[in-house]
């Protein structure tokens, strides 16, 4: 009877011992898998927190780059600007020499045509005194030395001068019959006259010459009174 006794409380020892022991593993392995669940899910945080730093980093990688094109383009931009005012500036600038270089080329062609045109009144005004002699000594001839060589000879010469005056654009004032004109004419006296009425040239004492459109010398005249 002690023998059983002994027996069953050995028995039931093995039974507590053997039900503190799956206790024991059943607790371990709830901590286990409780401990794997925390690791997964703080895994899991964490790797939701380096998508969003990441995201974060990536977006914010964005805006630089989104901010440093801006500030190109502005760049271009002002420095487009800066080029085209430069052009504009450049353009107005020379389009100012060349307005001063034509006027400056006029000028300059006017000043010259006027330089030719004084040289050469000057030279045809000192011309003029030998195209008098050369009249005055014509018509000194006499009738019947006419036909003399010498005086052909010094007709022909005359004649030949008045037609490069000409071709110059020479040309002798008209004076008698025509009204007095103090811009062609030098009046140096009166006259009476029965063909002509008061205030015409009756008389030319010296012929006047034109060079284009100016006077060379003005005709010296008798006016009707």
């Amino acid at each position: 009877m002690a023998d059983t006794e002994s027996r069953e409380k050995d028995w039931e020892q093995e039974v507590q011992s053997e039900d503190n022991d799956v206790d024991n593993v059943e607790v371990a392995d709830w901590e286990e898998e409780t401990d794997i669940e925390d690791t997964d899910e703080l895994a899991e945080d964490i790797e939701d927190e380096d998508c969003l730093d990441e995201e974060a980093e990536a977006s914010s990688e964005e805006d630089v780059e989104a901010e440093s094109e801006k500030k190109g383009f502005f760049k271009k931009r002002e420095k487009k600007n800066k080029q085209e005012e430069k052009i504009a500036e450049l353009t107005d600038c020379l389009k100012r020499q060349l307005a001063e270089f034509d006027n400056f080329r006029k000028r300059t062609e006017r000043e010259k045509a006027q330089m030719f045109e004084v040289g050469a009144k000057s030279v045809i005004e000192k011309m003029l005194p030998v195209v008098d002699n050369f009249e005055r000594g014509l018509s000194a001839v006499p009738e019947d030395a006419k036909e003399d060589p010498f005086v052909q000879g010094m007709d022909k010469i005359y004649k030949q001068f008045i037609t490069e005056l000409e071709n110059l654009e020479v040309k002798p004032i008209e004076a008698v019959g025509t009204e007095f004109n103090p811009d062609f004419h030098n009046a140096v006296m009166q006259v009476e006259s029965e063909e002509y009425e008061s205030g015409v040239v009756a008389q030319e004492l010296q012929k006047g010459y034109m060079y284009r459109d100016s006077v060379v010398r003005h005709s010296m005249v008798a006016v009707v009174q």
